[in-house]
């Protein structure tokens, strides 16, 4: 047990703060300027991890956890449950300008913008993935552990997950068990992993069965609505969580690209054909909208999504170098939306060599550190980040979702 004042936000969800010998500790469930007594949970030569378990000087933006399972040594899903909103999204901002600051060369300060559909942080998510322990009960992970954390109700699932119902039975022989549910309707899907186990039975839920990606009982997928179109997303297909990300993503997408009729565009991890469908109607049948993404799942969710849209090409590809250099062309613009992990070193630097030069790239990322590392490729190479977003669409975590408009050379 140390006792520590916290110094500001890092990533990860804690602060900094210092030992008495020096050494950098990462102390969660506290708050830039508390004093806090915390108890060491990892040690290393340079830095230590700990958990604040008594706040004896507390910040003025700390607030009473609305969830039972936040805590020291409890569920890991959350990282802010602590903080009020306001503060949350302050946070963010901060880790956000540290960020490009260390790793892009950029002073920018960006405004974490609330997004419609979760005005309390509360019963946002629209998919949860629920750990299975060794009895079968459904829980989430604790942090930084394997250990498993009961969870029946998640006060961040949406009701419509929560009324599943999956941890009110025993899913034996599963390891991970993904509840899915549209707020636009339908009935919701649950994805189960059983790894090499056999799951036993099939649990008597009201929703869609998907084992192993093999359909065990339909639906098999769910359904959104954005900006009045319809998509279908399948099990095991990436989709944004929060009820309002969609649209509020495709919204800053569009504002920052201004497509127009005719132009050709590139949406590279186009997914379940997200950005793709409302390029598509941007540029209407006299453009072009090429759409690459490695998962088949999601092409067969994009060709299904995209079956009206004759200007729209689909290709099944991991985004590469190679790729980007041969196969995408002369585009006027390109969207890209990788994993967390970010698009590379090496594929940005191949963004940054095609010619002609785009007249625009929008990237969205939902990791500002991969987002700044890959934004300095494109700088050193002349670009120009002419605006730059931040969505709060992962209430009560660190994490946040960022749209940044790039310009070429000559354009500014």
């Amino acid at each position: 047990m140390i006792e520590l004042v916290a110094g500001p936000i890092a990533a990860g969800g804690g602060c900094v703060a210092r030992a008495d010998d020096g050494r950098v500790v990462f102390v969660r469930h506290t708050l830039p300027g508390e004093r806090v007594l915390a108890q060491v949970t990892a040690e290393t030569s340079s830095f230590l991890r700990a958990d604040a378990v008594d706040i004896l000087e507390p910040s003025a933006d700390r607030v009473e956890p609305p969830c039972p399972h936040a805590g020291p040594g409890r569920c890991g899903g959350c990282d802010w449950q602590h903080v009020s909103l306001p503060a949350q999204r302050a946070l963010k901002s901060a880790l956000i300008a540290e960020q490009l600051r260390r790793l892009a060369g950029v002073d920018r300060q960006v405004e974490v913008e609330e997004v419609e559909g979760a005005p309390d942080g509360l019963g946002w998510r629209t998919r949860v993935n629920f750990a299975v322990d060794r009895s079968g009960r459904t829980g989430l992970r604790k942090h930084r552990s394997h250990d498993v954390e009961p969870v029946e109700q998640c006060p961040i699932a949406s009701d419509r997950v929560n009324q599943v119902g999956v941890g009110s039975v025993l899913w034996r022989g599963a390891r991970n068990v993904e509840v899915m549910a549209s707020p636009d309707g339908g009935k919701p899907v649950v994805a189960v992993e059983t790894g090499r186990n056999r799951l036993a039975g099939r649990p008597g839920i009201d929703a869609g069965l998907v084992v192993n990606g093999r359909t065990q009982r339909r639906p098999d997928q769910v359904f959104f609505e954005v900006l009045g179109r319809r998509f279908e997303v399948g099990a095991g297909v990436f989709w944004q969580v929060h009820p309002g990300a969609a649209t509020a993503l495709t919204r800053a997408v569009l504002e920052a690209l201004g497509p127009a009729a005719g132009e050709r565009v590139v949406d590279l991890y186009a997914g379940a054909g997200l950005f793709t469908v409302a390029l598509a109607h941007e540029v209407g049948p006299s453009g072009s909208v090429l759409a690459v993404e490695r998962q088949g799942r999601a092409c067969v969710n994009l060709m299904h999504n995209a079956a009206d849209l004759h200007q729209v090409g689909i290709e099944q590809a991991d985004v590469t170098p190679g790729l980007v250099a041969d196969r995408l062309g002369s585009p006027d613009l390109v969207v890209l939306d990788p994993a967390r992990a970010g698009a590379g070193l090496a594929v940005m630097d191949a963004l940054a060599a095609l010619r002609p030069l785009p007249r625009g790239i929008a990237y969205v990322s939902c990791e500002p550190a991969p987002f700044a590392r890959d934004l300095r490729v494109m700088l050193d190479a002349g670009w120009t980040l002419r605006s730059l977003r931040a969505f709060d669409v992962f209430p009560m975590t660190e994490h946040v979702e960022l749209v940044g408009a790039l310009e070429p050379p000559g354009r500014s």
